[in-house]
């Protein structure tokens, strides 16, 4: 166990943050260069280096398939018999998605926290369309380590429920122009976290497939991927926490580059700022977000369930805001990386804070200062990591178990943030 103490700027804040490729478009579009059925080369650039994509980016050298930022297609998945995940969700599935091509059975394994997240739907999709998903080494039905192999499918039409996890419907769809007859994918009740679906239609759609989205249904007509040079745009729900440690003190923060980002349902967190009171502008390609010296900002009550990575970022500000403040929408967040409602709240209401967790979401009565007098917990989690140390801003030291977690999707994060948070530094 490491704890990094983050001791906090002094002063108003004035940081130019550049933040890393979006990890989500930039495994979609790794998946997509891959699965090109001939021997077409793409290159993927600006794929961050977290552990999410790195985890990826493996899989795809074990394969054969990658070398450098060149995808070689025709190859995946190859004779690999096992691919390691990690702790990365998104990487998890659409490997177990892809190695339904297979048929001589790949085993899709990863870390403790991987395993004891949920799959079930995605496997049951999966042997509804032909494939097989048996679990190995012990495995609890529906959760990884499983062997996959699906020979020849056919496609043609699966249901998947929509409120579990919105990577189980990414994963099928990028899948499906490789299927005979494509896909038709029914999407059973609300489809949580919808703006990831059509991030992964139009990262499906630069590689050449022919996808339609509507509200409780996805086609994707049976094609080829078409070998493309894809550049990943940034990622805003790194931007976040630069964006929201303006809850916690006056001053600028800038983005280079973030106004390129198009794809991302996290762009929402430049409307929460608006809605806190603080200002968003834009100069050229970059985001500028500026709170003045005497600016009083006001509670918020907002609806993440399509932007539900910004929950730590948004609830550890909403902390410094006076006023009861709501996060609804997102009651599925407490099967990622860790519980991100309960262990978020319980590791906040530790040093003084006041959040109750609701059936959907959270609830904050914020404007008490806080009190970091014992080390905060990460629970596996990169974001909690990320949002603790906003923090520091408030006049204490913060003091982070195990805060390298942030790894997993910027690894450079404490380096890269500390015209805003100051220094951070590993006691032990």
């Amino acid at each position: 166990m490491t704890v990094t103490r983050v001791s906090g700027a002094a002063g108003p804040i004035d940081a130019v943050v550049s933040v890393p490729g979006s990890k989500s478009v930039a495994n979609r579009a790794l998946m997509c260069a891959a699965l090109v059925a001939d021997s077409g080369a793409s290159h993927v650039r600006n794929v961050p280096g977290g552990d999410d994509c790195v985890a990826m980016a493996n899989a795809l050298v074990m394969c054969g398939a990658m070398r450098g930022d060149t995808i070689t297609g025709g190859i995946f998945p190859g004779a690999t018999e096992r691919l390691d995940a990690g702790i990365a969700g998104t990487t998890s599935r659409f490997l177990t998605a892809a190695a339904a091509l297979s048929n001589r059975g790949i085993v899709i394994d990863g870390g403790e926290p991987l395993r004891r997240r949920p799959m079930a739907d995605l496997h049951d999709a999966l042997r509804r369309l032909g494939a097989t998903v048996e679990q190995v080494d012990g495995s609890l039905p529906g959760h990884i380590p499983v062997v996959v192999k699906g020979g020849h499918l056919g496609g043609g039409a699966v249901s998947v429920r929509g409120d579990v996890s919105s990577q189980f419907v990414s994963a099928l769809m990028l899948l499906a122009p490789r299927l005979p007859d494509g896909l038709v994918i029914e999407v059973i009740g609300d489809l949580v976290s919808r703006p990831y679906v059509e991030m992964t239609a139009s990262v499906m759609a630069d590689f050449g497939a022919s996808v339609s989205v509507s509200r409780g249904q996805i086609i994707v007509k049976p094609g080829r991927y078409v070998a493309t040079d894809y550049l990943v745009e940034p990622d805003y729900s790194s931007a976040a926490f630069p964006l929201m440690a303006l809850a916690f003190s006056p001053g600028t923060v800038k983005v280079p580059g973030l106004r390129s980002a198009r794809l991302q349902g996290d762009s929402y967190v430049l409307d929460i700022a608006r809605q806190m009171g603080l200002e968003v502008s834009i100069d050229g390609d970059d985001v500028v977000v500026r709170r003045g010296s005497g600016a009083q900002l006001r509670a918020v009550n907002v609806n993440l369930a399509d932007a539900s990575d910004l929950v730590p970022a948004v609830a550890v500000a909403c902390t410094a805001i006076s006023g009861r403040s709501t996060i609804t929408g997102v009651g599925f967040i407490r099967a990622k990386e860790s519980d991100r409602l309960g262990d978020l709240a319980a590791e906040l209401n530790s040093v003084g804070s006041s959040v109750t967790v609701e059936d959907d979401g959270l609830s904050i009565d914020g404007g008490t200062p806080l009190r970091p007098v014992r080390p905060l917990a990460t629970h596996h989690d990169h974001r909690l990591a990320m949002a603790f140390a906003l923090m520091a801003l408030g006049g204490q030291d913060v003091d982070i178990i195990d805060a390298d977690v942030v790894s997993k999707s910027w690894p450079s994060y404490f380096a890269d943030m500390s015209g805003v948070l100051g220094a951070a530094n590993v006691l032990h």
